[in-house]
């Protein structure tokens, strides 16, 4: 009996501890913080260089709208010479107005924005206007300008005059905004495709 109490001793058991994380220095955790404000103040900087330079260029498809508008509304000569008898021109003209009064539209409340430093429509709307609008614009302009190229380079071999020559600056003006406004819709497209959206 003795021989029994004296064998059956409690086994020994090993416990083993996790092994302990070393401890943060306030250098980790200087250095871990400084990482996340210089990629917040980059994409900062990123965001604001995209707004500017989507402003630069609907400012500047603006202006060759205008131009383009101009120079076929007072291509006026008389006789043959008059834009309004030609349908090539009448949507060159039509398409002109209606670029400019888009892209005027965009960079003011673009410029207001940025002035204010707040949006004026919700930034998803606006995301989803910009892309689309641009576009359609871009494919508007670029359209206008197919269809009265023929005809303009029909009228240049029989004789070149003031009437060609404005027909012509018209045309071109309209292929620069349509340029402005394709870089612009990839520019809009980008800023969608890098919008959040919230469902609830």
């Amino acid at each position: 009996m003795s021989n029994i109490e004296e064998n059956s001793s409690p086994p020994n058991i090993h416990i083993q501890t996790p092994p302990t994380a070393p401890p943060t220095t306030d250098r980790d955790y200087q250095t871990t913080a400084n990482g996340g404000i210089a990629g917040i103040l980059k994409r900062w900087k990123r965001e604001d260089l995209i707004k500017r330079g989507s402003l630069g260029l609907r400012g500047i498809a603006l202006l060759f709208s205008l131009i383009s508008f101009l120079a076929m509304a007072s291509n006026k000569h008389g006789d043959w010479r008059d834009f309004d008898r030609y349908e090539e021109y009448r949507y060159l003209l039509a398409i002109a107005i209606l670029s400019s009064m888009y892209t005027g539209a965009q960079a003011f409340r673009q410029i207001q924005e940025l002035s204010k430093g707040k949006p004026l429509i919700k930034p998803s709307v606006a995301a989803i206007i910009d892309f689309f609008g641009d576009q359609i614009m871009a494919y508007l302009l670029i359209s206008s300008a197919s269809s009265a190229i023929p005809l303009t380079n029909r009228m240049r071999e029989g004789s070149d005059n003031i009437f060609t020559d404005a027909s012509a600056a018209a045309i071109s003006m309209s292929v620069f905004a349509f340029f402005c406004l394709a870089v612009s819709a990839v520019i809009s497209g980008f800023k969608l495709s890098t919008q959040s959206y919230s469902y609830i």
